[in-house]
């Protein structure tokens, strides 16, 4: 795959999955603006912004000419634009347990990538619920998440399995871009 002929790339997958690590290396590499939906989406205290705002938000980045977005966000109905906008989809299929692991692991750590500074990552209910949702992602979010590439069948759609296959695709496409 030649990752530097595409200027709209969307990485979806399960939470804990490494998307926002692919996303700051394929960037990094590539040179394409990096949107994490996380740190646009949530206000502070974790508040989810009014649905018009969000929506309005979505259109102006998706309308960019170049961009490197991870992240699953359907809230909207945002999912299907980004993917039509997206000149390559990249799921990234990793074992759930490694998600799980990935998840403990970022819940104690602050990202800028999480959204506002002023939430602080706990374990509680909400992290709970989202510990379920990374276990059933294969059973239940899975095929909402894919559902467009049926309706995009143009749209390339490439599928990374596990976060080992990741790391070495980063170093591949980044000794490309140096001998450029």
């Amino acid at each position: 795959m030649n990752i530097f002929e595409h200027n709209r790339i969307m990485i979806i997958g399960n939470n804990g999955g490494g998307k926002s690590t692919l996303a700051k290396g394929l960037a990094a590499i590539t040179g394409l603006p990096l949107v994490h939906l996380d740190a646009i989406y949530w206000l502070p205290d974790l508040q989810a912004p009014p649905e018009d705002e969000w929506l309005r938000l979505h259109a102006e980045i998706i309308a960019g000419e170049k961009w490197v977005i991870d992240g699953n966000y359907r809230q909207g109905g945002t999912l299907e634009p980004r993917w039509a906008a997206a000149d390559l989809v990249i799921h990234l299929e990793v074992n759930r347990l490694v998600c799980l692991a990935g998840a403990v692991i970022r819940n104690c750590k602050a990202r800028p990538d999480d959204g506002p500074r002023e939430f602080k990552q706990s374990f509680d209910r909400r992290f709970f619920t989202m510990c379920r949702a990374i276990w059933d992602y294969s059973r239940a979010r899975r095929d909402k998440l894919l559902a467009p590439r049926e309706r995009y069948p143009d749209t390339p759609f490439f599928v990374i399995k596990g976060r080992r296959n990741m790391r070495r695709l980063l170093k591949e496409w980044n000794k490309e871009a140096q001998q450029c």
